[in-house]
């Protein structure tokens, strides 16, 4: 409603379009502030009546493969779980306040947050009523895959006849390589990859939530550059027409995860669940995939990309040697077990999250 009422309104406001939105009209980055601030009191004031209606009927299950895990996250047994469907709820009613929908990457945005979000709610609803834990990996995955294309297809199109259509850049040089009709297969992977690795990390109060906060900062960032002709010049990245307008799904995301964290900090009130873990790595995804920043991705979503590896080589290992690489998997499980608090765990893990989020908008200028 409020990018309706500026574009009717754009006489007025010609003045200073440029300066503050790049290829955006209407005040991108105010909307995108502001896009936070609304998620974020969204989350604050409903996030307790959210609660307590999934306490009634979605208390996490503690029952993983692992006998000395159950022992130590026994006292979790019963916290409400199924969270990411308040905080997935604020980014999408957020989005559909301050952005705008004509635009493609917007649109997506939404797609990607409903769609993972309701594959997520399933995958939970399925764990918590009845005797299985959850939906079968390969159906999960193949759902994953499905969603993704729809996406990557998308994106493809959108890409035809710009500036880098179709490559993956290397941060370094800006060497491009150009994959065609394999860049589909490339986004999939990509969004999937980035989608597990976020759930697979959500394992500890506050870890996943508050990393998110620092990755998702990020890429608010690099959004808007790419977005913006001047500053995506300056700093010698693909500029992307219409690529700003995402920064206000990424702020949104931002905002609801700092909401989510008032609850989910230690001792946990609630779980976000596959319900909010997925979406959320796949809106980190999608974000990386618009603005060509794939490698950057890996750098901001360090502690992901770590704890999927950790899983990885943990399997790998234990295949070829019949022993244990680590304690138990993912890494933070490691930890864990060696005896490290909790809390200690989880904020040495957000400080390296901040320092890579630092690192991967510092660099940039490295070209």
């Amino acid at each position: 409603m409020l990018v309706w009422l500026l574009h009717h309104f754009s006489s007025f406001f010609e003045r200073f379009e440029q300066q503050f939105s790049g290829d955006s009209r209407v005040f991108l980055t105010a909307r995108t502030a502001i896009a936070g601030m609304t998620s974020f009191l969204l989350c604050m004031v409903f996030g307790p009546l959210a609660i307590r209606w999934l306490q009634r009927r979605f208390p996490e299950r503690i029952g993983s493969d692992s006998e000395r895990l159950n022992q130590l996250h026994a006292a979790k047994s019963r916290t409400p779980t199924m969270g990411g469907l308040f905080v997935m709820g604020a980014v999408a009613l957020t989005t559909l306040m301050w952005g705008d929908l004509s635009n493609v990457y917007v649109v997506l945005g939404l797609v990607t947050t409903i769609g993972f979000a309701t594959l997520g709610a399933v995958d939970d609803w399925i764990k918590l009523s009845t005797s299985r834990n959850g939906l079968k990996a390969g159906t999960k995955m193949a759902v994953q895959i499905v969603l993704s294309i729809g996406i990557a297809t998308t994106l493809y199109l959108q890409q035809w006849g710009q500036p880098h259509q179709w490559e993956v850049i290397w941060p370094i040089g800006n060497a491009g390589l150009c994959l065609g009709a394999a860049w589909i297969l490339w986004a999939i992977l990509v969004m999937v990859g980035s989608s597990n690795g976020v759930n697979l990390t959500d394992g500890l109060d506050g870890l996943a939530s508050g990393c998110t906060i620092f990755a998702g900062s990020a890429f608010v960032v690099l959004v808007y550059l790419a977005g913006h002709r001047t500053f995506s010049e300056y700093l010698s990245i693909p500029h992307v027409v219409g690529a700003g307008e995402l920064a206000i799904v990424i702020g949104a995301l931002v905002g609801a995860m700092l909401g989510f964290l008032w609850f989910n900090c230690h001792p946990a009130q609630v779980f976000m669940g596959d319900t909010g873990s997925l979406p959320v790595g796949a809106l980190l995804g999608l974000a990386a995939l618009v603005t060509k920043q794939e490698f950057l991705l890996a750098i901001v979503g360090g502690v992901f990309v770590v704890e999927t590896l950790s899983v990885i080589a943990q399997v790998l290992h234990f295949k070829r040697t019949k022993k244990k690489l680590l304690l138990c998997s993912p890494l933070h499980n490691h930890f864990l077990f060696a005896g490290h608090h909790e809390m200690k765990i989880v904020v040495r893990f957000w400080i390296i999250s901040a320092l890579l989020a630092l690192l991967a908008v510092a660099s940039l200028k490295i070209r």
